[in-house]
């Protein structure tokens, strides 16, 4: 029996079959610290709460900002603190790990894109105040 088929018959068998994480995004800094482990599966986890049911459109960006992030991750991009900067922001991927201020993101449109799907992930998937 070949590997394929074996997966299928597990598959159709009703059997738990999980998704990956696509990342953990971790911010600190002001206020208390946020960390969302985003499954792609559909799911989030705030805080290291219970898993949550993430809405499509907020999915759809999370796998987006995966696969954006890839090359960067791949080389670890790491960007210093910046003075000024009120928060830091850690997004672990399978590939590699990404660390910025939030000063940087007016030099690389997606870090700004990864600081906007935290605050709005935070508010509408965590019901945190952002």
């Amino acid at each position: 029996m070949t590997a394929a088929v074996a997966a299928a018959l597990v598959a159709g068998c009703g059997f738990d079959v999980s998704s990956p994480d696509l990342f953990l995004l971790t911010r600190t800094g002001q206020g208390r610290k946020l960390t969302l482990l985003v499954n792609d599966g559909g799911t989030i986890r705030c805080n290291g709460g219970r898993a949550r049911k993430l809405s499509d459109p907020l999915l759809l960006r999370a796998r987006d900002l995966a696969t954006n992030l890839d090359n960067d991750a791949k080389h670890n991009l790491r960007i210093p603190a910046a003075s000024g900067s009120a928060f830091s922001y850690t997004i672990r991927l399978q590939d590699g790990t990404i660390s910025f201020p939030d000063r940087a993101a007016a030099a690389h449109p997606e870090l700004a894109q990864v600081e906007l799907f935290a605050l709005q992930t935070a508010q509408q998937a965590c019901g945190l105040s952002g």
